[in-house]
């Protein structure tokens, strides 16, 4: 059965989500035409990759390649993605820093207190998930970092749950961005994760920064998915396009995350060294499993 021709404005004035027009053969109206994605991943596009492109631009672009949402919007921001039948789907909640976070004791109460004040705010635009970090070593053992991070989640995850937010923390490398971060490996943060146990607290599962600390991807990802919130890419090495000048196969990748029935988000955190908006239509087709 044919379709009338649909207009973006109209689709996205109407209050249809990006993720309803996967079912949907491309809506268009001449010059305008809406990708339609199969949403086996669904996908979404990290602000500060973009940050000389306008939110408003941004967000009108995501929508019209397919996109679900926007990732690591301030509070804010986190309602203008709507208006382009957008989420923001990762929210920043001042819940510590890269260096200065969950592992250490004297950051859990401005943690606490910045989690009370922003999760509500996300809940209430819809953000379903947040961000935290695990901080840096700074002579600080493993095992105790770990005892520390439970300890801190453990004090907040109620906060969460009660929100119906999931709070996630990045596993990130410390061989080539940010030396002496705590999380880094796979196997430290699902420990974490199984210690705390909650639907709530989950990992940040960043592909770029796993594959150069560990590699074996699927192998990581696939009986670890239980503690894996949200994902991210990014261009091994480099951090860039998804393309054929990096080592990561990302279908194969993709392939296996929707295998595991996994219903989150994948954000492409890649910095575009060509036309950033025809490198993260690439990106979002190369992951359209």
């Amino acid at each position: 059965m044919s379709l009338p021709a649909i207009s973006r404005r109209t689709v996205l004035k109407s209050g249809l989500a990006a993720t309803a027009l996967g079912s949907l053969p491309a809506v268009f109206d001449g010059e305008e035409k809406m990708t339609a994605r199969k949403n086996r991943i669904r996908q979404s596009v990290c602000r500060w990759c973009y940050a000389k492109i306008p939110l408003e631009t941004l967000c009108t672009e995501a929508a019209k390649m397919g996109l679900v949402g926007v990732d690591l919007l301030n509070p804010e921001e986190y309602e203008v993605p709507h208006r382009y039948g957008l989420t923001c789907t990762m929210g920043y909640v001042d819940a510590g820093t890269i260096p200065d976070a969950m592992n250490r004791l004297e950051h859990h109460a401005d943690i606490e207190a910045a989690l009370r004040k922003n999760i509500p705010l996300a809940a209430k635009a819809g953000v379903p998930n947040v961000i935290t970090f695990s901080g840096n070593r700074k002579g600080m053992s493993d095992e105790e970092g770990a005892r520390n991070t439970i300890v801190g989640l453990n004090r907040v995850k109620k906060i969460a749950e009660d929100n119906g937010v999931t709070l996630c923390l990045e596993l990130l490398n410390s061989k080539v961005n940010h030396p002496d971060y705590m999380a880094d490996h796979t196997a430290w943060g699902v420990r974490v994760m199984q210690e705390v146990n909650s639907p709530n607290i989950k990992l940040l599962y960043d592909i770029y920064h796993m594959q150069i600390m560990e590699g074996d991807l699927i192998a990581s990802i696939t009986p670890n998915i239980a503690w894996i919130g949200h994902f991210h890419t990014g261009g091994v090495p480099g951090r860039h396009e998804l393309d054929n000048t990096q080592e990561v196969q990302w279908d194969g990748v993709m392939r296996a995350i929707a295998a595991t029935g996994y219903k989150g988000y994948v954000a492409h955190e890649f910095i575009p060294l060509r036309d950033p908006m025809t490198s993260l239509r690439e990106a979002a087709d190369l992951c359209d499993v």
